[in-house]
């Protein structure tokens, strides 16, 4: 199985500060190496880094409802979303599925939405893959 990277723009704008990082709205998003769909996400004034994991690769059980609006807010639809969760690390390290980031992988722009539904854990256990 060959692997495919992920084509994402390495600098972030968030259309609104993420809730907890406020004032924060412009951010690096890199890859971290030999870890397909794992990036660090940095504030660029190094206030705040994050990991995220890119659902489509390591959660494809993973369908949030996603709202019109929040899609054209990051200009995009749901065909040019890329969706990406937190990943709280740790001996049991979970995801933050309750507040996914669509991020519009052509243009950088970027939101951290809470799906208001309830259907998703805010920590679901990560699972090794296979």
């Amino acid at each position: 199985m060959s692997v495919v990277e992920l084509p994402v723009p390495a600098q972030l704008l968030f259309v609104a500060p993420p809730p907890g990082l406020e004032p924060a709205v412009k951010f690096t998003l890199a890859a971290i190496a030999d870890a397909t769909g794992l990036f660090s996400l940095t504030a660029n004034d190094r206030s705040a880094r994050l990991y995220l994991v890119d659902a489509a690769t390591h959660l494809p059980h993973y369908t949030p409802q996603l709202d019109d609006t929040e899609l054209s807010s990051i200009g995009t639809d749901a065909a040019g979303v890329t969706v990406l969760v937190v990943v709280n690390p740790g001996v049991q390290s979970t995801v933050n599925l309750a507040a996914p980031l669509l991020l519009n992988s052509q243009s950088g722009s970027c939101a951290q939405v809470i799906l208001e539904t309830g259907d998703w854990p805010l920590r679901a256990p990560l699972t090794p893959a296979g």
